[in-house]
């Protein structure tokens, strides 16, 4: 999605050009960095593409989660509960 061009702005310049920053991380999708003594602090991007990339780390999590609960299973030697018998559980059917 991102490559580095490393594109970055001292916050006392940020100021003064933030159109321009907010321009370039939407036309460009790539990360505006701001910094601070030479230090990233920020970044500016894209807002269709923080949503991307919030959407990843929400599967991704979902993912890490689902082969823990795998590996407890093996470790316990639990089965894992059938579907139908989750929506019995919860109520859905």
């Amino acid at each position: 999605m991102y490559m580095s061009t490393d594109r970055s702005f001292d916050i006392t310049e940020a100021r003064k050009q933030l159109a321009t920053i907010i321009d370039h991380a939407r036309a460009d999708h790539e990360p505006v960095y701001l910094t601070r003594r030479g230090q990233r602090i920020a970044a500016v991007i894209d807002a269709d593409d923080l949503d991307g990339i919030l959407s990843l780390a929400e599967d991704m999590a979902d993912i890490r989660a689902a082969e823990e609960a795998r590996a407890e299973m093996r470790a316990t030697g639990e089965a894992p509960i059938p579907w139908e018998q989750v929506k019995i559980d919860l109520g859905l059917v």
